[in-house]
C-alpha cells in the first residue's frame, strides 16, 4: 500500500487533531478540578509499573490523554497541532488516528516496565516513605508525530526552543533522541519520561517507515 495520499484523498481538515486536543484540554480540566488529597485523578489515569499494587490496566489508554502541569500540556498540545495538522493531511483521518494511538500504547508498555516504586528514608518525620513511580502525558505519541514528520519532511527548518538559529526537522529529532538517551542513562536523572519519548519515537520512526517502503519519495 502506497504511503502517499493523492487527489481527494488528501483531507483539507484535521478534526482528528481538533478532538485530540479538545479531549486532553477536558481531561486537564477535569485533573485540576478532582485533585484533592484523598481524590487524585491525576494518579488514576497516570501509567504505574504492572508490579506495582497502584497499577491499572485502564491506564495504558488513560495516560496518554492526562497531563502534569500547564507547561506539560501546553507544548505537548502545540506539537500535536503543528506536526499533527500536516500529518493528518498527508495520511487522512484514520490512518493519523491509528498511528497516534499505536505511539502512544508503545510509549504506555514501555512506562509500564521502565518505571518503579521506590522507599526512601525521610529525616525529618523519622519515617520510610513510599515513592510511587507514575507517568503521565502525551509525550510518547507526540515524538511519533515528530519523527514522522522528520522523514517525511527531512529538510523543513524548524524553530527549537533555546536554539537561536533555524535547523533542519532531520536533525532536530537526532538532537532530540542524544537529549533522551542522555536523560535516560546519563548521570543525572531529570524525573522525565525518557524511555517514553524514545519508544514513541522510534515506533514512528518503524512505522512511517514500513507504511513508506515502496515509495521512498519525501516532501521538502
Amino acid at each position: 500500500m502506497s504511503f502517499f495520499n493523492t487527489g481527494n484523498r488528501v483531507q483539507k481538515d484535521t478534526p482528528i487533531v481538533l478532538n485530540l486536543v479538545i479531549i486532553n484540554v477536558l481531561v486537564f480540566i477535569a485533573q485540576n478540578l478532582f485533585n484533592k488529597e484523598d481524590l487524585s485523578l491525576s494518579d488514576k489515569l497516570a501509567i504505574h509499573n504492572y508490579s506495582s499494587d497502584y497499577f491499572e490496566p485502564y491506564q495504558i489508554v488513560t495516560n496518554m490523554f492526562a497531563h502534569g502541569g500547564i507547561g506539560h500540556i501546553f507544548f505537548n498540545m502545540f506539537a500535536l497541532y503543528t506536526f499533527g495538522s500536516i500529518l493528518e493531511r498527508v495520511w487522512g483521518h484514520k490512518r493519523f488516528l491509528i498511528f497516534y494511538l499505536i505511539c502512544g500504547l508503545v510509549a504506555s508498555i514501555a512506562s509500564m516496565f521502565f518505571l518503579k516504586d521506590q522507599l526512601f528514608f525521610d529525616s525529618v518525620n523519622n519515617q520510610n516513605v513510599l515513592q510511587v513511580g507514575s507517568a503521565l502525558g502525551a509525550s510518547g505519541a507526540i515524538m511519533g508525530l515528530f519523527a514522522a514528520f522528520a522523514y517525511l519532511f527531512p529538510n523543513t527548518e524548524l524553530y527549537i526552543m533555546f536554539i537561536p538559529v533555524p535547523i533542519k526537522a532531520k536533525w532536530a529529532v537526532a538532537l532530540m533522541v542524544v537529549l533522551d538517551l542522555f536523560g535516560q542513562f546519563g548521570p543525572v536523572k531529570t524525573g522525565i519520561g525518557h524511555y517514553a519519548h524514545l519508544s514513541g519515537l522510534v515506533t514512528g520512526f518503524l512505522l512511517v517507515l514500513y507504511w513508506n517502503k515502496n515509495n521512498k519519495k519525501t516532501f521538502y
